[in-house]
């Protein structure tokens, strides 16, 4: 019986290893550049919900992103569209 398949399963492990270290350097990097959009929008005045529609991320975490950033809640009441008028 031959090593061969385990021997070609361990190289194509090795490589899927390699890929995902590679990407995922690339993945967090991007994650970070989002954050910061968000946190930028934020302080322009973009209503959260906008920020939701337009981000990657749950309404629950652009809350805490906009708490760890010091930006303070939406006032209560009703929300104004994102849209232009």
């Amino acid at each position: 019986m031959s090593d061969e398949p385990a021997v070609d399963a361990r190289d194509e492990l090795a490589g899927a290893t390699k890929r995902y270290r590679r990407t995922e350097t690339a993945h967090e990097q991007a994650r970070q550049e989002a954050i910061a959009a968000v946190v930028a929008a934020l302080k322009a005045g973009v209503p959260p919900t906008e920020v939701e529609r337009l981000s990657p991320f749950t309404g629950a975490y652009i809350r805490k992103v906009a708490r760890d950033h010091g930006i303070p809640p939406a006032p209560p009441g009703p929300k104004r569209s994102g849209g232009s008028s």
